[in-house]
């Protein structure tokens, strides 16, 4: 009956997802070009053993196919345009020529992909020390791994659904949304969150300084963002090629090398919204983030907002497919399994123990993930007739946000194709 109900107000908004076309290199179409395994244009660009479960970390570089070279021109320009904007009268360099634009995936122990970034690949011109030199920059609106996609697009949809300004304040900078991102990987939904929401204060927390150093040394996430062991930034000021590249989107952004569990139980902040991505090596998503019991799922409860708090975590769809059956190529995405069913109920338990708000996961399409989503906001539904209201609120909210936000792509694919209420 609930799924039936669901469904029909699914339809009602089916016609939202292609309304616009914007090229959108993350898409799935374009993924021939970042989802390699072995290519003989591609090459090692960061190689390194870690010591916290990842076995080898390394950073694959792929050619990209776009924009074409005949655009490079304008990117110079605008960066040069942006250097005189923020040092005017410097006589100092400043000029960066593009050298071209590159895929980079982060993989753990030379099989396990854990996420693809685009970069901007450029040479310092001039004279002085850093002449010569190679700087990437990240490109944070284009978001490759479907899963990714998926988490930002449930992460916003949600808690602008409930009470939060998302829209007309945070996304505007005129009210601080609080974030806080749990696994670094190559660094894709802080940099978004922070470059897109002019009010997001974003803190990521790595337990593997070798991933730390592979997204700031190879996949062009700024560097001005690391800490140091007393939480203080490693760097006094950022480098001017930083306020260049960044223009104060850096300054927003703090990266913690530390174990999650330790970073919950001993901070003291109170984030709007979490977004948990911790797979290790062997591609485990470890027990003690997910235990109810567990000292860090208890102490998470503190850390959330209590009006409005979204936890939005990653998770592996967990079902046995016959890989040699015939419609297997036709399966867009997988259904819940046992143990995505054990860690939303835990989340849901520990997180809404005070009654208000709503759980929901949703499958991701082309990839074998699910995106497990509690938050504080909106009472919590009691049948069918409420979950109605509360799917069409998200859908809602979603088409504002994507639209405010002049996404490439549509939020309603990932957060109503599939949505499953837990209850």
């Amino acid at each position: 009956m609930l799924r039936s109900n669901l469904k029909s107000s699914l339809r009602r908004f089916s016609t939202a997802i292609n309304r616009r076309h914007i090229e959108d290199e993350g898409d799935w179409l374009y993924s021939s070009e970042w989802w390699v395994s072995n290519s003989s244009s591609s090459r090692t660009v960061f190689r390194k053993n870690s010591r916290h479960g990842n076995g080898v970390v390394s950073v694959i570089s792929h050619p990209c196919s776009k924009p074409d070279r005949l655009y490079w021109g304008k990117t110079e320009k605008w960066l040069e345009q942006r250097h005189h904007d923020i040092f005017p009268g410097s006589k100092n360099g400043g000029k960066l020529r593009v050298c071209g634009y590159e895929w980079r995936t982060l993989h753990f122990n030379d099989f396990t992909r854990e996420s693809t970034v685009k970069v901007l690949v450029a040479l310092r011109e001039g004279e002085g020390d850093e002449a010569g030199s190679v700087c990437l920059m990240q490109q944070p609106r284009c978001l490759a791994v479907p899963y990714v996609r998926s988490m930002i697009s449930v992460g916003l949809t949600t808690i602008a659904s409930c009470n939060y300004e998302l829209t007309k304040n945070a996304i505007l900078g005129k009210q601080n949304l609080n974030v806080l991102c749990i696994g670094q990987g190559g660094g894709s939904i802080p940099l978004f969150l922070a470059s897109e929401i002019k009010g997001a204060v974003v803190h990521t927390v790595e337990i593997d300084p070798v991933v730390v150093s592979a997204s700031t040394q190879a996949m062009g996430f700024p560097a001005f963002t690391v800490t140091s062991p007393n939480g203080k930034r490693a760097r006094e000021k950022p480098d001017p090629l930083d306020e260049v590249l960044w223009k104060g989107t850096h300054e927003r952004m703090l990266l913690f090398s530390s174990d999650a569990e330790k970073f919950i139980l001993e901070s003291a902040n109170v984030y709007d919204i979490i977004f948990i991505d911790a797979y290790d090596g062997e591609d485990i998503f470890p027990r003690k983030l997910w235990d109810p019991n567990s000292p860090f799922l208890q102490a998470l409860g503190s850390r959330l907002h209590p009006d409005h708090g979204t936890v939005v975590v990653n998770l592996h769809a967990d079902v046995e497919l016959d890989l040699d059956a015939a419609d297997v190529p036709q399966v867009s995405f997988l259904p819940m399994g046992k143990h995505v069913s054990q860690v939303g109920e835990a989340y849901v338990d520990v997180l809404l123990e005070s009654g208000s708000g709503f759980g929901y996961n949703v499958p991701v399409p082309w990839v074998y993930n699910t995106s497990l989503v509690v938050s504080r906001g909106l009472d919590r539904p009691k049948d069918s007739v409420e979950w109605n209201v509360i799917l069409n609120t998200l859908i809602s909210k979603g088409v504002e946000v994507e639209k405010l936000l002049n996404m490439p792509f549509s939020f309603l694919q990932y957060v109503k194709t599939g949505f499953t209420p837990l209850d």
